[in-house]
């Protein structure tokens, strides 16, 4: 049933990083259950695998009725999730003093783009904001080129998502002794800005130039750590970033090994990287996979999404799994004895309404009346 069977989580529908949380939850057996207006909300919520191991229920919150039926349900949770700007939920009547009527020990996670609280807390944003206020997207880029978002992931998944995972299963360990609900304000913003942890560390340590980009070791300033065309136009990407696997790559592609030497002396990168250029362009993409993938080279193929499902070692771990005909990333971390799983894709909207409303102790009467 996976780490998290019995803990029961309301989670108000949203795009993005909250359904992601929602999601990883679920994934690891806890059960989920989703709150949407309707489907027009989502209309593409078949193929979207954040709504995969959930059951999902429609109500109308801007109704009595609707509200009533919202905290019925929050009565029996450990957790609720919301992703709206703030005080939304507070003008809808199921916010966390709300909820804390009907459920002193429930755990409200929120999750917005500045946080609760701040000047910019109001404001509309997204990922790419967030993490231009953190440094983040500042230090992504070429040198001499404009920063490139890298795609939504810093801000809205790894900084939002997988932060207010944390969060949830830190509060819910802290009950244990307090038997306490509590408020966690997740913000990407935050999350954005303690993934560039290291990055802050190197810039303390003289390791960083933190005004140019694209010139130190993992920002594609090295010629160690980048990406390199290939001859059929496709691309391969090297990281030896220690000694000993640098020394492998260089031997391989008959390089002068005596390079290793001055590996870190920024002062011949440009230079060693105008001949990796050449070099990797004499060979297919398939071709330098079969003389350095087997190696200690830090040598992969760049893939694409389509690709990346039928590689031999993500097929031999599963890291991708079917599901209603579509390619989605299987549930992670693993776990040796209370494995993960997918059990069901994205259920029809609304097609647990009924099931979870009585399972509360609502009527038909009183079920039949809110559908109307």
């Amino acid at each position: 049933m996976g780490p998290l069977a019995g803990l029961r989580v309301l989670e108000l529908a949203g795009v993005g990083p909250s359904p992601m949380t929602g999601m990883m939850l679920a994934d690891m057996g806890a059960e989920v259950i989703r709150v949407d207006r309707g489907q027009e909300s989502i209309p593409a919520a078949g193929k979207d695998p954040s709504f995969r191991n959930k059951k999902s229920v429609v109500l109308n919150l801007k109704t009595k009725a609707g509200v009533e039926a919202f905290l019925k349900i929050a009565e029996t949770c450990d957790v609720v999730m919301e992703g709206y700007r703030p005080g939304v939920v507070e003008k809808l009547g199921v916010g966390p003093e709300d909820c804390w009527k009907r459920n002193p020990g429930i755990i409200y996670a929120r999750m917005t783009g500045w946080g609760q609280t701040g000047p910019l807390s109001p404001r509309a944003g997204h990922d790419i904001n967030y993490i231009s206020l953190t440094g983040a997207l500042h230090a992504i880029g070429r040198e001499g080129e404009k920063p490139v978002p890298p795609l939504n992931l810093i801000g809205d998944m790894a900084g939002g998502g997988m932060l207010m995972a944390f969060g949830i299963m830190s509060a819910v360990y802290e009950r244990q002794s307090s038997g306490k609900g509590q408020v966690i304000d997740a913000a990407m913003l935050d999350g954005s800005a303690l993934l560039m942890w290291m990055t802050h560390g190197n810039v303390a340590t003289g390791h960083w130039d933190a005004e140019t980009r694209g010139v130190n070791f993992l920002d594609s300033g090295a010629p160690y750590y980048e990406v390199y065309e290939t001859k059929d136009g496709k691309y391969i990407s090297v990281g030896p970033f220690e000694p000993q696997f640098y020394k492998v790559l260089l031997e391989e592609v008959g390089m002068d090994t005596k390079l290793v030497e001055s590996q870190y002396d920024s002062g011949n990168w440009r230079e060693l990287k105008r001949e990796f250029e050449a070099l990797f362009k004499t060979k297919t993409r398939d071709e330098w996979c079969d003389l350095l993938e087997h190696l200690d080279a830090c040598f992969t193929p760049v893939l694409s999404i389509n690709e990346a499902p039928h590689h031999p070692h993500n097929q031999a771990r599963n890291v991708y799994s079917k599901v209603d005909g579509y390619w989605q990333p299987s549930p992670a971390p693993r776990f040796s004895r209370t494995p993960g799983s997918i059990r069901h894709g994205a259920r029809d909207l609304g097609a647990d309404t009924q099931d979870v409303l009585a399972g509360v102790g609502m009527s038909e009467q009183e079920i039949e009346s809110l559908s109307a």
